[in-house]
């Protein structure tokens, strides 16, 4: 079988944008035994996109089709479908839902121009996109599949790698490929290579195929073998070797959960939990209950927004509030040991930081962030910076925090 990549945008061939999604996604097909024969860039104009289909649904088995589905007018990738494919657009309830979900959780107001990206061609089989507003579309002619993405790099790999990967090997015909991937946190892409790059030498060397997979909050490595199960052993090998130089970075395999990796730890040890959080809100109770079960470890949490409630129900000294700020080591170790206390709990994470828009100064900028993590044994404090992107910088934050647990736990230094 063969593939083929159509990049939409004026802003690729302005160079205004580098065109990363295509040699992303010829990676990726690659690894599953799917070569790309033929790649292009085109204008978001009907007729190049009306071109470009014609051609590739003439000579490739599978085109996949990033770019121009945003919701304003000159995206019009959606409008040319339909054409090509002789059907219309409708709203899909099920994407209006999530949409609108999309808008309520960051507390921004969904306008007329954001309910059409739920409008989407009857004929298509829609791909959901869990981390924007843009659907991803199936569609069959001929013989070949041609699917459409959105162009934003984060959402597409999500897209590709969770949903289509998956389905395009059941789809085709492929050559046995067996994937490993190990799972990271709180260490960059361009770090976790530098502090690995004699490994990936001799991993490359062997034969074996390397990608690394960054998000917001995680990044995983996967390690390929055209052997198949051949070399199951190796890469395990491999991986145990980096487990073993950054256990404060690798919490598991696969599918694998932090914070169910944590619960089991948590039970193992015979253990309990609390938290006390100011700029996530919550957000670490939340996360550490989203596994079954995690009543036999957590406790409870306090959500100290406000100074005043800092000291009411943590028992932060104010004195300690009006000397270092709320956003301080000193303020986070006094948070985590009060509600040590309170929660009657083995551990208990604090947190607090500037999550942004405003509220940083150049002391304290946006995205800085304090967590603690109390025992009755020790308080174990680290500083974090994380950007200027609020969404990003509480979810880091929760992230942050729960590792941090895990590191105390196994004592693993950081």
């Amino acid at each position: 079988m063969q593939a083929e990549i159509i990049s939409i945008g004026d802003e690729l061939l302005l160079g205004q944008t580098i065109n990363t999604n295509a040699s992303w996604i010829g990676r990726e097909l690659a690894l599953v035994g799917i070569p790309v024969q033929w790649g292009i860039t085109i204008a978001d104009e009907r007729e190049a996109i009306i071109h470009a289909f014609d051609q590739a649904m003439k000579r490739s088995q599978l085109v996949i089709v990033t770019g121009g589905l945003g919701p304003t007018k000159d995206d019009i990738t959606k409008q040319v479908l339909c054409e090509y494919f002789d059907t219309e657009l409708e709203i899909n309830p099920a994407v209006l839902e999530r949409v609108e979900s999309f808008f309520k959780n960051r507390n921004r107001e969904m306008l007329d121009v954001n309910i059409q990206q739920a409008a989407l061609p009857k004929s298509c089989r829609v791909i959901n996109n869990y981390t924007g507003t843009a659907s991803g579309m199936w569609f069959e002619k001929n013989g070949s599949i041609l699917v459409s993405l959105p162009g934003v790099p984060f959402e597409m790999k999500g897209m590709m790698t969770d949903i289509l990967i998956p389905e395009f090997k059941k789809q085709f015909q492929v050559p046995s490929i067996y994937h490993k991937t190990i799972l990271t946190t709180g260490i960059g892409e361009s770090y976790l290579a530098d502090r690995i790059q004699d490994w990936e030498n001799r991993v490359r060397a062997n034969g074996l195929g390397l990608a690394y997979l960054p998000s917001p909050v995680l990044l995983k490595l996967r390690l390929t073998s055209s052997k198949g199960q051949e070399d199951s052993d190796l890469i395990q090998a491999y991986f145990d070797e980096i487990a073993a130089e950054l256990p404060e970075f690798v919490f598991g395999y696969e599918e694998e959960e932090l914070n169910e990796v944590v619960g089991n730890l948590l039970m193992q040890n015979g253990k309990t939990v609390g938290t006390v959080e100011s700029c996530t809100a919550g957000g670490i109770a939340h996360f550490l209950t989203a596994t079954p079960g995690s009543s036999a470890y957590f406790q409870g949490g306090l959500v100290t927004y406000s100074n005043e409630l800092k000291e009411k129900l943590a028992h932060v000294k104010s004195q300690t509030l009006a000397e270092f700020g709320a956003v301080s080591e000193e303020v986070v170790r006094e948070m985590a040991m009060g509600g040590l206390k309170q929660l009657g709990v083995d551990y208990c994470i604090s947190v607090s930081g500037i999550a942004g828009p405003d509220g940083g100064t150049e002391e304290k900028p946006v995205g800085t962030v304090w967590i603690s993590v109390a025992s009755n044994e020790s308080v174990v404090s680290k500083k974090y910076n994380f950007g200027n992107n609020r969404e990003r910088n509480v979810q880091m934050s929760i992230f942050a925090s729960v590792n941090l647990l895990r590191n105390v736990i196994l004592r693993n230094k950081i």
